[in-house]
């Protein structure tokens, strides 16, 4: 059944009634004056787009398309015409062109719909404390009632649980992939580059539908401390202020036009053989229908160049939106957030991601969103992001271009034509942030009702022969140790473990988690069941073909494309890429068990909690730094 639905998130409930006022304000100012034809028009581009793009970077494209058409294929309806939204792009193309058509719908589907209801959901911090207290006294109840031969009973039941968990199934009942059956040969997307000496272009062909995929990845310049701590909000504003003389609701209504938006994003990593050596890019990216790519590439260039870093109360929006999505990913992303301000102290990679984008990031957010309530703040973080971007102008830049092979010399004439009367920028002072090598104890304190818990320990970057066995040995832990103890018997929404080679750290994690100096014990634990347990070949080849299956799992056109080039660009070349894969199927028990009691010492570990106000104390006899998030 389809509804029409809006909504305002992080408003007050006592405004409820004027969030309602403002929505129907809004369809009858619409229902009176229609939506400008060409707004109508950059929607159905919009949709367009959305059907021709071949995703599955993150999921099975074909997955995607399956559960696309079951809606209609559980209502008896075609999936096949669900799919196939051209014939009705068409259709609507056409009725768009009648001024009252929009007013119409509006009129008849939604102002003289009296089936509405408006909902109001209000957050209440003690529901988790009081269910708990509710579930107690009704165990006490409980057992206040049983017999002495019931208890027993109870005691026996739980005796029996725990050994069916310890108890090993027979995994020859089932189908399986063997070591045989992985590929020779990983998949590597191919393309070329042209060197001038104005534009340095990377070109992939890829079959994308219909759809051409733009960047200009400038080199990321040395930035003073006070720039560098705001990199992230600048690379976040910069595509949604004004541009090219433009407002901001000017530029939004042309890129949703034109293109399937624009985004700006920093990247950074490791050498492969020096985890404290870093080197970054900034990348501006597009994406459009063959037919917009010179209006697209235009766009590009005048957003890069003419940005309007005047827009102060816009900035100001932002910052506030960012605050309130950084503040909701703690419960959603906290193991990760735990695994990073563990890993913190191994690496000037990991220390960066840490304070930009992780727990010491969110809380850096959050005083400069308090600050930005003074017009000045706000003046004086549009200043930065000058300064930045002047920086970033004078960088060497270079662009990558994905599309369909037969549309190639045409993007690359354009592209060409657009930046002809531009002189590539000279070299700028590398990218560099000072070497961190120490342990971090750290207990964050935030609103949450479950823990997520995290451990990590320095191991060795990428380059190394122990880091495709450290990726084959976090899998072993989690499938054989891990899984079991904190999730099965510990009641975490999951668990397990990874290996970062990027910045050199092994790291354990448990996510949502109702217990915090267990599971951390539960680490320790997992090492020594690594080290003294009897293990079988069998569990060793299913934690290789997870790394396996990992590595050679496809992606979209447009996303194999991109993993190809910025594997490049840091230095992945295909031939080494090629080499920690077969580093990886050659993996032993022998080789696991080497790096566990080499690099997983107890001395050398990093923790990190993100837990409540009640679990403080627990914290600090853990010896943990209390930070208050």
């Amino acid at each position: 059944e389809m509804s029409f639905m809006c909504g305002l998130e992080g408003s007050r409930p006592e405004r409820a009634e004027a969030v309602q006022e403002l929505v129907m304000s809004v369809l009858q100012d619409v229902a009176e004056n229609g939506v400008p034809l060409e707004r109508l028009q950059a929607v159905l581009h919009q949709l367009e787009l959305g059907q021709r793009e071949v995703s599955g970077d993150g999921y099975p494209y074909g997955l995607h398309l399956i559960l696309e058409g079951l809606s209609a294929a559980t209502h008896h309806g075609d999936p096949v015409a669900l799919m196939n939204i051209d014939p009705v792009l068409e259709t609507l193309r056409k009725n768009i062109e009648d001024p009252d058509y929009i007013k119409r719908l509006v009129t008849e589907r939604l102002l003289s719909n009296q089936h509405r209801i408006r909902l109001t959901l209000v957050p209440d911090t003690g529901l988790a404390e009081r269910r708990d207290q509710a579930e107690a006294m009704r165990l006490s109840t409980i057992k206040s009632t049983l017999s002495d031969a019931q208890q027993q009973a109870v005691i026996k039941l739980a005796a029996d649980l725990e050994a069916r968990q310890q108890q090993d199934d027979d995994p020859e009942i089932l189908p399986k992939v063997s070591l045989d059956d992985v590929p020779a040969e990983m998949h590597i997307a191919q393309g070329a580059t042209t060197d001038s000496d104005k534009l340095k272009i990377s070109v992939y062909d890829q079959g994308t539908n219909g759809l051409v995929y733009e960047q200009i990845v400038i080199e990321l310049p040395q930035l003073e401390d006070d720039l560098l701590e705001v990199l992230p909000y600048y690379t976040r504003c910069l595509p949604q202020l004004g541009s090219g003389g433009r407002d901001y609701l000017q530029t939004q209504a042309l890129q949703s036009s034109v293109t399937g938006g624009l985004s700006l994003s920093s990247s950074i990593r490791s050498r492969m053989d020096d985890v404290q050596s870093l080197s970054g890019h900034l990348v501006f990216s597009s994406k459009a229908l063959v037919r917009n790519y010179q209006a697209m590439s235009n766009l590009l260039r005048e957003t890069l160049e003419q940005p309007r870093f005047d827009e102060l109360e816009r900035i100001r929006e932002l910052i506030a939106q960012q605050r309130a999505r950084s503040e909701q990913s703690v419960t959603g992303n906290g193991h990760g957030l735990a695994m990073t301000a563990a890993s913190s102290g191994l690496s000037a990679g990991a220390a960066l991601q840490h304070r930009l984008g992780g727990l010491a990031g969110i809380k850096y957010l959050k005083s400069l969103d308090d600050e930005l309530a003074q017009t000045s703040a706000i003046e004086k973080l549009a200043e930065k992001f000058q300064r930045i971007h002047k920086q970033v102008l004078s960088a060497p830049r270079q662009f990558l271009l994905v599309g369909e092979e037969e549309y190639r010399q045409n993007h690359l004439n354009e592209l060409v034509s657009l930046w002809k009367d531009v002189t590539q920028p000279g070299k700028v002072s590398a990218f560099s942030v000072e070497p961190v090598q120490k342990t971090v104890k750290q207990c964050w304190i935030t609103n949450t009702q479950v823990n997520f818990c995290a451990r990590a320990y320095p191991t060795v970057p990428v380059e190394h022969p122990d880091a495709a066995v450290l990726s084959v040995l976090a899998g072993f832990m989690r499938n054989g140790f891990l899984h079991r103890v904190i999730r099965e018997q510990g009641g975490a929404y999951g668990g397990g473990a990874s290996h970062d080679a990027d910045n050199a750290a092994f790291r354990f994690y448990s996510y949502r988690d109702p217990r915090l100096s267990e599971t951390l014990d539960d680490f320790d634990k997992s090492v020594q069941w690594l080290l003294e347990s009897k293990h079988e070949h069998r569990q060793v080849e299913e934690a290789i073909l997870g790394v396996v299956g990992a590595i050679d799992k496809p992606g979209s056109p447009a996303g194999e494309a991109k993993d190809a080039f910025y594997s490049d660009l840091y230095g992945r070349t295909p031939e080494k890429r090629r080499q920690f894969r077969q580093r990886v199927l050659a993996v032993t028990m022998d080789d696991l068990k080497r790096v566990g009691e080499t690099y997983l010492q107890s001395e050398n570990a990093s923790t990190a909690v993100v837990t409540n106000g009640a679990k403080q104390e627990i914290c600090e006899q853990l010896g943990l730094e209390i930070c208050q998030l």
